[in-house]
């Protein structure tokens, strides 16, 4: 299903650029050959650490089903078509009849839950590491940055519930969260955003698909561009929530996903979209163990994903 994402402006990047200036965000302080960014934050001190968060077993799946009707950005679709290769007109396969099914995917990557690689936004056609468009951008595969360099990701996952902190079940849309709000969510929750986190919002926006796609693709709360700064500079690897894009739509100014190119291009941290997020919020888990294996679809700007919470 297509969904008409109403942008408040058509304003190409201009203002990024501007904040971009500020500084030499094209090289990044992990060096010149670096793709994989806010990942290089995960060490196995952490991995360790984390791991000692799980003390029920409990497993929670942040992935949502896929099919022809989940709502995206557009023009992105997605079908699959089962069928049942060499079998017709037969009984099977040799003398015990063996027969099977087999998937054919037809779509775009950036549909359900979902890694935003750091292939994925640039300023200007320039991206992570100064990498220009024209030089590692093919289209056949990425030749830089592909999701098939990012490491796994396992730390340590902190859920902000910011429908709790608004008290409502869905945030409205343009709901910016920036540093007070940030910071007042965590002190209520006792919990402290720490360099290698994965950091994830809960809004209930999630709750709206199937039953309102028109309103769930129009907009969205999200990270605001302070917030997106404040959460960099704590050094997370990865900012995720239960939304489309992340960041509050409306924006907050006339700049155009300029989230995005604050967490991506300019920092090198990841973005997960479209997580399920409900289960964790309800049963108040705030902290756990974060585990993402994404497919490594080689030179591949996105990955559709099911990252698993233990705790």
């Amino acid at each position: 299903m297509r969904i008409a994402f109403v942008l408040s402006c058509s304003v190409a990047l201009l203002g990024a650029v501007g904040t971009a200036s500020a500084q030499d965000w094209t090289k990044s302080k992990w060096g010149p050959d670096d793709e994989i960014g806010a990942a290089n934050y995960m060490k196995p001190e952490l991995v360790v650490k984390a791991a000692g968060l799980v003390k029920t077993g409990k497993t929670y799946a942040l992935g949502i089903p896929v099919d022809s009707k989940t709502p995206a950005y557009p023009p992105r679709a997605f079908k699959v078509t089962i069928v049942q290769p060499g079998q017709a007109g037969i009984p099977g396969l040799g003398p015990s009849k063996t027969t099977y099914n087999d998937d054919i995917i037809e779509g775009w990557v950036g549909v359900g839950s979902q890694l935003d690689g750091l292939g994925h936004i640039g300023v200007e056609h320039v991206y992570y590491n100064g990498n220009k468009l024209l030089d590692f951008a093919d289209p056949t595969g990425l030749k830089k940055l592909g999701v098939e360099k990012v490491p796994p990701m396992v730390t340590r996952g902190v859920l902000l519930d910011m429908a709790a902190h608004y008290n409502t079940d869905v945030v409205k849309e343009g709901t910016a969260f920036n540093v007070k709000e940030i910071e007042e969510v965590a002190k209520k929750q006792g919990v402290e955003i720490r360099q290698g986190d994965v950091v994830i919002f809960h809004t209930g926006w999630l709750s709206l698909i199937g039953k309102d796609d028109k309103r769930f693709g129009a907009g969205e709360p999200g990270l605001g561009v302070e917030g997106a700064k404040y959460l960099t500079g704590k050094g997370v690897v990865a900012v995720g929530a239960d939304t489309w894009g992340v960041e509050a739509v409306p924006f907050e100014t006339k700049n155009v996903f300029e989230v995005h190119q604050i967490l991506l291009p300019m920092n090198g941290t990841y973005i997960l979209e479209n997580l399920d997020t409900a289960e964790l919020a309800k049963d108040k888990a705030y902290e756990f163990l974060f585990v993402l294996g994404q497919p490594r679809f080689k030179g591949g700007v996105q990955s559709m994903i099911n990252p698993v919470a233990i705790r």
